[in-house]
C-alpha cells in the first residue's frame, strides 16, 4: 500500500524510516540533497519538510540512513562529488530535520546503502560495494565496524553473495559477464535471531525484490555473524516481488511499532512497458511483515494495511 504526501510532484526512493520522541522520519534518494518528510503516524499523511543534508560540490544523493547516538544524530549517504562516483559519506545534526553537516568521506571507492547499528560490541555499518574478483561478479552486502560514528576501521567483511539468475542487474554486462547485484542491506533482531534483509536484481524493472538472511545468534559482534540466506530449499524465495499491482518493489526499511513489524519500501504502480525506457515513478510504500524463528512473510494489499 503507498504512504500518503502532502505533495504531489516528487517520488521516494529508497526510504529510510526513523522514530524519534514519537515521531516518524523518511529519508529518500534525492538530486539536490536528502530530502526527508515527517509524520506522526505511520498511516497518517506525511509532510515534506525539505532538504536535510547538501554537501557542498555534491549532487545525487542515495539512500540515506540515520542513526541517534546521544544527543546527535549521524547520516550515512552516498553521493558523486569531486569526480568520485557515490562514495559514502558520513554527517552529523542536533535534529532529525538537519542541516547535516561536518561532512566526512568514509571510503575511496564506490560504496552505498549504509545501515548503521549499535549493539553492546559497538558501532557497524552495513553497506554495498563491488567485487570483481569473484565469478559472479557484482555489487554484494558488507559490513564494517566502526571506531566512532565518523571512523570505519577498514577491515569489511563481505556477507552475502549472489546465487540465483533472478539477482542479476540485467541492463548491465562487464567484459561480457553478467553484473549481479544485492544491496540495500537492512540490519535487525527479534527473538534471539538476526535477520539481514537485503535487495536484488534490477530496480529499473521487475526483477527487483528484497530477500533475506537470518542467524540464530546473540554474537553482538556483527563482523562474526554468519548469515545465512534463506531460500524455499534451495530455489529462489524472495519476500517481496513485482505483483499484479506493484513493481520495482525494494530497497526498503524496517519498523516495529505496537509490536508489529513494517517494512517501507519503493515501488512503481504496475503498467505495460513503454518504448521509452525507465522513468522516475517510485513511491514509498509499506507493508507488515510476520517475524518469527527466523522467518519473515510479508502481508501485501493495493489498498490497505
Amino acid at each position: 500500500m503507498k504512504l500518503s504526501f502532502n505533495v504531489k510532484d516528487k517520488t521516494q526512493p529508497d526510504p529510510f524510516i526513523f522514530e524519534d520522541a514519537g515521531t516518524f522520519y523518511l529519508y529518500v534518494t534525492a538530486g539536490d540533497g536528502v530530502e526527508v518528510y515527517t509524520c506522526d503516524a505511520l498511516m497518517g499523511q506525511w509532510q515534506y519538510r525539505g532538504i536535510a543534508a547538501a554537501f557542498a560540490d555534491a549532487h545525487s544523493y542515495w539512500a540515506p540512513s540515520v542513526i541517534r547516538l546521544g544527543d546527535t544524530y549521524y547520516m550515512y549517504v552516498s553521493c558523486e562529488r569531486n569526480g568520485n562516483f557515490q562514495f559514502l559519506h558520513a554527517a552529523r545534526a542536533a535534529h532529525p530535520l538537519g542541516p547535516f553537516t561536518d561532512e566526512v568521506c568514509l571510503y575511496d571507492r564506490f560504496s552505498i546503502d549504509s545501515h548503521m547499528v549499535k549493539t553492546d560490541a559497538g558501532l557497524f555499518l552495513f553497506y554495498a560495494e563491488d567485487n570483481t574478483d569473484c565469478a559472479l561478479v557484482g555489487t554484494r552486502v558488507f559490513v564494517d565496524r566502526f571506531l566512532d560514528p565518523y571512523t570505519p576501521a577498514h577491515n569489511p567483511r563481505e556477507l552475502l553473495t549472489p546465487e540465483f539468475d533472478e539477482e542479476k542487474f540485467t541492463p548491465k554486462c562487464v567484459n561480457g559477464h553478467n553484473w549481479y547485484t544485492l544491496e540495500g542491506p537492512f540490519w535487525f533482531s527479534c527473538g534471539g535471531w538476526q535477520y539481514l534483509m537485503y535487495s536484488a536484481g534490477c530496480f529499473q524493472d521487475e526483477t527487483y525484490h528484497i530477500g533475506y538472511a537470518a542467524a540464530h545468534t546473540d554474537e553482538q559482534d556483527l563482523t562474526k555473524v554468519d548469515f545465512v540466506k534463506v531460500k524455499n530449499g534451495d530455489a529462489f524465495s524472495p519476500v517481496l516481488i513485482a505483483n499484479e499491482f506493484e513493481e520495482g518493489t525494494g530497497h526498503h526499511s524496517v519498523i516495529c511499532t505496537d509490536g508489529a513489524y513494517y517494512a517501507i519500501y519503493h515501488g512503481r504502480d504496475y503498467r505495460n512497458k513503454t518504448s521509452r525506457g525507465y522513468d522516475e515513478r517510485r513511491t514509498a510504500r509499506i507493508c507488515r511483515l510476520h517475524v518469527n524463528d527466523g522467518r519473515i512473510t510479508a502481508e501485501r494489499y493495493e489498498d490497505h494495511l
